[in-house]
């Protein structure tokens, strides 16, 4: 579980987020969404510990995120970040085995490998693995990249997974089976799945919980399918409540 109390964080004399209280439960997905410039990518930044609050802290299994080590933090959660620049000729299995990294002394490579093989598998990524990274395509990188952060905590249970936007550059069939594979381990090792995103409809129909966030505040937040509504939409997007009505509808 995570719980981030009274948060807010600045920059450039800019205030990104303000008074955030919000808790992520174990064994649900929770989306993160709201317009652009809204603050979602920087939430889930103070929440991996990649950036510090000015105010407020977060909880993670009960505990301020600041007193992990940065090795304990990286066997506890693992961050898809939404842009991974790499432009050295790694390939695609060998940046998938970075994830193995924090195991480095207490695993044997055949283990690694054996979980390379499988997350690139699950990930419909195994027949990319001699090949070059940056000559991937976007679907195909994200794809690997995916396999490299759920390779870092394939072997934990009650660990976190911080997505932002996995499914920004997939065509149908990979999101849907990107979704799938996150309900599949969510469940399965009762990881702490929370995602920023601004696809609404996936968010519907493939997370527990969404929470809205506008100008840098939690507007609202509850069961995706009963807060992703037209009346939440013309609130949180500006929109029109004759256009939301009209226009936004999600169905089982």
């Amino acid at each position: 579980m995570i719980t981030v109390d009274n948060l807010s964080y600045s920059a450039a004399r800019q205030q990104i987020l303000e008074n955030i209280n919000v808790t992520f439960e174990a064994g649900k997905i929770s989306a993160i969404l709201g317009p652009n410039g809204a603050g979602k990518s920087t939430l889930l930044k103070c929440l991996t510990g990649s950036l510090v609050p000015d105010n407020g802290f977060v909880l993670l299994d009960g505990q301020r995120l600041e007193t992990y080590s940065l090795s304990e933090l990286s066997v506890k959660r693992a961050v898809l970040s939404q842009s991974n620049p790499i432009s050295f000729p790694f390939l695609a299995k060998e940046i998938v085995l970075m994830g193995r990294n924090p195991y480095a002394l207490a695993k044997t490579h055949a283990v690694d490998e054996e979980i390379v093989h499988e997350t690139l598998d699950l990930m419909d990524a195994w027949h990319l693995r001699d090949r070059s990274f940056p000559t991937l395509s976007g679907g195909e990188q994200q794809r690997v990249q995916f396999a490299r952060v759920l390779s870092q905590i394939w072997d934990q249970k009650s660990a976190y997974l911080f997505l932002d936007e996995p499914t920004s550059a997939l065509d149908l069939k990979h999101q849907y089976q990107v979704m799938e594979l996150i309900r599949d381990q969510c469940t399965k090792k009762n990881l702490t799945v929370i995602i920023v995103m601004h696809d609404l409809n996936i968010a519907y129909q493939s997370t527990d919980i969404s929470c809205f966030i506008k100008n840098g505040r939690i507007r609202i937040e509850g069961d995706s399918q009963n807060v992703i509504c037209a009346d939440t939409l013309a609130e949180v997007y500006d929109l029109p409540s004759s256009f939301a009505a009209r226009h936004i509808n999600f169905t089982h």
